[in-house]
């Protein structure tokens, strides 16, 4: 059981946890960085795969080469907005991939566990749902520390294959770049900027069946 405010506690970290893009060159405590793998090693996984793995990435090198990668995928998804959401698409920063003095790499390896996992048979995205519930678990780790965290979500892949060595059949699910910040924002920044607003909880329930409002 959990007190009130251990609970409280619980439900504001949800709530405040951002996804941040500008980042100070503070360095990390070790230990708090060990706190948060450890939270994402204790996420939920479908079959007890545990099919992630964190590449620790400090060289300046290599996060630039990161950033080279997740800008020229930036550039070609622009084309698919016009006007202010363009300009405020391609405003997103992928400076903080260089930044801050920490990046993650989440992976995904799919073949972790042998053939037949439980889960994995019926649903083979289970891995990757695995891996996300670790990310999300990392997030709120780091929020829970007083630190900032940005997921990168547009790269190509084998870009960043390429860069960190990582072998074909691994999965390179998140860039996650993690510091501290003097831009912690009270709203998500894309709920911020008017990107778009949070849908109403109460229009995405149904019960029994779907589009059947409880």
């Amino acid at each position: 059981m959990f007190s009130n405010e251990e609970k409280a506690s619980i439900y504001k970290v949800i709530e405040k946890r951002r996804d941040i893009r500008s980042f100070l060159s503070t360095p990390i405590q070790e230990e708090k960085i060990e706190r948060i793998l450890k939270a994402a090693h204790h996420a939920p996984s479908v079959g007890f795969m545990q099919p992630w793995n964190f590449i620790l990435i400090t060289s300046d090198d290599v996060k630039e080469r990161l950033a080279w990668a997740a800008d020229k995928e930036r550039r070609a998804l622009a084309i698919h907005y016009e006007g202010e959401k363009e300009t405020k698409f391609l405003g997103l920063k992928i400076e903080g991939l260089k930044e801050a003095p920490l990046t993650i790499c989440v992976t995904c390896d799919p073949t972790r566990g042998g053939a037949h996992v439980l889960g994995r048979n019926s649903i083979p995205e289970t891995d990757m749902l695995s891996t996300a519930c670790a990310i999300q678990n990392m997030w709120l780790a780091a929020c829970a520390e007083g630190l900032a965290l940005g997921w990168v979500s547009f790269y190509k892949k084998n870009d960043v294959r390429d860069i960190l060595d990582i072998p074909p059949h691994i999965d390179p699910i998140a860039l996650l770049s993690i510091g501290y910040t003097d831009d912690y924002p009270e709203k998500p920044i894309l709920e911020q900027e008017n990107w778009r607003k949070r849908e109403s909880l109460e229009h995405l329930i149904f019960k029994n069946k779907w589009n059947e409002q409880r």
